[in-house]
């Protein structure tokens, strides 16, 4: 069930302007001061022209055909290594790498192997799931017309699914955003998901979340459950969205719909993974094997923290530093993240229930999935795909946003510069790769922190503006807090806010 993108009445005089999209140009600072290339804002006394009635190109139609443009360009971004034949580095050299390509022949889907059956597939079952959909049938097409490449056509298949799924994604952001609808315009233009949408399979997960997060706010518990287990079994994220969940139901008295959307999250994961789990068992330990025993991974934290190391110590058994002995005790570092997530979980619990104004779902999703990702072992460089979405729900700020972007960017364009150098052909210092780990680090925490600062200080949030006191992602969520809050932060010395008006009900075509 996909929302409605089509245009919305043009509002007669008597409607109240606040329901109204606001400007983009006067709502947000950053595109404030690019107008001015342009003449400026639009004045408070001229014509919208999205409120001409029967305008095809609305502002939803605008940006799903932005994000179908940029989708079309990652496409074509891709194109030299689409037949499969990487020679003198050319997947870095023209930054064309995905796994979509190189794990057709990996996992030997090219062979016909059935994933979990024949091959121990190294990821979640829906993820193997749709590996064996799209790869079988076109080896087995491929058998009969041998002239055609089954990478090629293995790939653009996974393409256009995954880009279905990230249009699919463009329109929820837009229909929980229909007063500012604009916002979506930072996902579809992204250079993130412009050089990330298909180098792996993380946007069956984004997709599957999205829905879910849809679900939840048109208060389908059950269902918002089901999609987001769903995504657990396409990628163990979406799993984390349900902490979040539980802490809003409690200060808002809802932790029975809670019950039920946790009811439809582990019936999902649960019947997806049954088959896999009872045929297959070794096969389905693969992805909970492999992640308990890799050692600290490319750009994280921990691998920042083991350069520096090599710094001050030679590495050998006697001479290493904490993060080098980490790495080479890799049990204690799985543990060691795990607490530290934990730690972070239980700060933003805390945050959530002692904040003036409960948050809105999508601050804390962020903040949650970002702790995850700063905390981990592994980052893989697709894993940004995973914030992109979120950081367009909880603070759709475009300057912010612009300087995370470049970080990911050199990031990525140093990543594949590293991989080169792994590989014998040295491009650049590590310390420059390091450098680029450190600032797109830096850059996910302070999106972090903004997001913090808006939670403590509501009335800095833009989103809240527009919506005055109405979460439009909480669906059920949106009611008084129970007694017990307003006792906790009395007790912390948090002074409750005078409350404001409820915010009208909001018309939504399904």
């Amino acid at each position: 069930m996909m929302p409605d993108m089509s245009e919305q009445p043009s509002p007669s005089p008597d409607t109240d302007r606040r329901d109204e999209p606001p400007a983009k140009a006067t709502s947000d600072g950053f595109v404030r001061g690019l107008s001015e290339a342009i003449g400026g804002p639009l004045g408070s006394h001229a014509v919208r022209p999205d409120a001409r009635r029967g305008r095809f190109w609305s502002a939803a139609r605008i940006i799903l055909a932005l994000t179908c443009l940029t989708l079309a360009l990652s496409w074509v971004q891709k194109s030299p290594c689409q037949d499969g034949n990487w020679q003198n580095d050319v997947q870095y050299t023209r930054f064309c790498y995905t796994d979509v390509l190189a794990l057709y022949y990996a996992e030997g889907l090219n062979e016909g192997k059935v994933p979990y059956r024949d091959q121990a597939v190294e990821y979640p079952v829906v993820t193997g799931y749709f590996m064996g959909a799209l790869g079988l049938p076109i080896h087995a097409y491929g058998e009969k017309h041998p002239d055609i490449n089954q990478g090629t056509w293995f790939y653009d298949a996974n393409a256009l699914v995954l880009s279905a799924l990230a249009i699919a994604t463009a329109a929820i952001i837009l229909a929980l955003r229909r007063r500012r609808p604009w916002d979506a315009a930072i996902f579809a233009l992204s250079p993130i998901l412009f050089i990330s949408a298909t180098v792996n399979w993380d946007f069956l997960a984004i997709g599957l979340a999205a829905i879910g997060l849809y679900l939840w706010s048109k208060n389908k518990a059950v269902w918002a459950g089901v999609f987001l287990g769903l995504g657990a079994a396409a990628k163990l994220w979406p799993l984390f969205i349900l902490g979040p969940l539980l802490i809003l139901a409690m200060r808002s008295g809802t932790v029975k719909r809670w019950i039920w959307a946790f009811a439809g999250a582990a019936v999902a994961w649960a019947a997806v993974n049954f088959p896999v789990w009872q045929l297959y068992h070794d096969s389905w330990l693969k992805f909970f094997q492999l992640n308990s025993e890799r050692p600290i991974d490319w750009g994280t934290f921990w691998y920042v923290g083991r350069y520096l190391d090599g710094k001050w110590n030679s590495g050998g058994p006697g001479d290493e530093g904490p993060f080098q002995w980490l790495s080479n005790h890799v049990p204690t570092l799985n543990w060691l993240t795990y607490g530290l997530f934990g730690l972070a979980c239980v700060a933003i619990a805390l945050l959530a229930l002692l904040a003036p104004r409960r948050p809105r779902l999508s601050q804390l999703a962020f903040l949650v999935v970002a702790a995850f990702l700063l905390t981990s072992k592994v980052w893989s460089q697709q894993y940004v795909l995973w914030l992109l979405p979120l950081i367009v729900l909880a603070r759709p700020r475009w300057g912010a946003i612009v300087a995370w972007t470049v970080a990911e960017i050199g990031y990525f364009t140093a990543f594949y510069a590293e991989l080169m150098g792994a590989g014998g052909k040295q491009v650049i210092p590590e310390g420059t790769f390091v450098l680029a780990a450190t600032l797109r680090l830096v850059t996910v925490a302070v999106l972090c922190g903004l997001v913090i600062r808006e939670i403590v200080r509501p009335e800095l949030d833009v989103v809240r503006q527009t919506y005055r006191d109405h979460d439009p992602d909480g669906g059920p969520l949106n009611r008084p807090d129970v007694a017990w809050v307003a006792s906790l932060r009395s007790r912390f010395g948090v002074r409750s806010p005078a409350p404001e008006p409820p915010s009208p009900a909001e018309p939504i075509k399904v």
